[in-house]
């Protein structure tokens, strides 16, 4: 199996898009306005397709100057990370006297102007191997390989009274969301705190006694902007949470862990008394040193 270049860092990246730009300038007249790549790829199989525009506003094709294919090729393999592939296709504009755009598109069919034969698709996948989930169903379909699974719906949870056994008997954290995508980004799974149990479920989750805090307040993520959130825990003695659960959920309404809302439920929202031994037992967990 053929394997890809040492990938670029973010800079060296940007430095290939400044020439792919300055390698475009040769092919257009002086009055040119604004100029368009488009770079298509699958295996061996490459399209690629310049036009410019004048003052008149008018796109017309010219010959894409062989400087141009071979970075745009460079960049393509610089860019690989094999828990995605790289990038299919390539749009570049750049508008008189400097301004440019470029955009990626990883997962989504080009608009080929031959369709490649499906030896490119497997050829794409020896070149620069990505995960099976990231091999979208029109590449599937062109090589012959066998439709993802689809996920099984997911059923509603539903709040029960009875409590479920948990791995720490002693204690359990309740996290705050549930994870950040590749970009970043908060995602929650969880289904929303239903409005007749909303003020009862702030109210005990800011009633259980704080076991460790800190004076200032933490970044909002959702909001980078404001620093309002309490840097702090507590405990009810079944659950560890943080500050963040009930400020988030008051702020935004972001709902706690299922599980953690049928607990408070279930104790209709009374924390009850917290023993010293089970607030230290607590700080343990926190801090790591149980």
């Amino acid at each position: 199996m053929s394997q890809p270049a040492t990938p670029l860092s973010d800079e060296d990246q940007q430095q290939l898009v400044r020439q792919i730009g300055r390698a475009m300038l040769p092919a257009l007249p002086p009055d040119w306005q604004k100029v368009r790549a488009e770079y298509r790829a699958a295996g061996r199989h490459i399209e690629v397709d310049l036009a410019f525009s004048g003052p008149d506003g008018q796109l017309r094709p010219v010959r894409p100057p062989m400087e141009v294919v071979q970075l745009f090729g460079q960049l393509r393999s610089g860019m690989y990370q094999p828990d995605r592939g790289t990038w299919l296709s390539a749009v570049y504009e750049i508008e008189a006297p400097a301004a440019f755009t470029v955009d990626f598109e990883a997962e989504e069919e080009p608009r080929w102007r031959n369709v490649p034969p499906p030896i490119g698709f497997r050829d794409e996948l020896q070149t620069f191997p990505r995960p099976d989930e990231r091999i979208p169903d029109w590449w599937r379909q062109r090589v012959g390989l066998p439709p993802l699974p689809q996920p099984e719906p997911e059923q509603p949870q539903e709040y029960q009274a009875a409590e479920q056994p948990v791995e720490n008997a002693a204690m359990r954290t309740a996290r705050v969301y549930d994870g950040k995508n590749d970009e970043g980004r908060i995602f929650v799974n969880r289904q929303p705190v239903e409005p007749h149990l909303l003020e009862g479920l702030i109210a005990y989750l800011e009633a259980a006694p704080v076991v460790l805090a800190a004076r200032n307040y933490d970044t909002d993520e959702f909001s980078p902007t404001e620093q309002d959130v309490p840097l702090n825990f507590r405990t009810d003695g079944t659950w560890i949470w943080a500050g963040a659960v009930p400020h988030y959920l008051r702020k935004y309404g972001l709902p706690p862990e299922p599980e953690l809302v049928a607990h408070a439920v279930s104790r209709n929202f009374q924390v009850g008394e917290v023993d010293e031994a089970t607030q230290d037992l607590a700080v343990s967990i926190i801090t790591g040193q149980q």
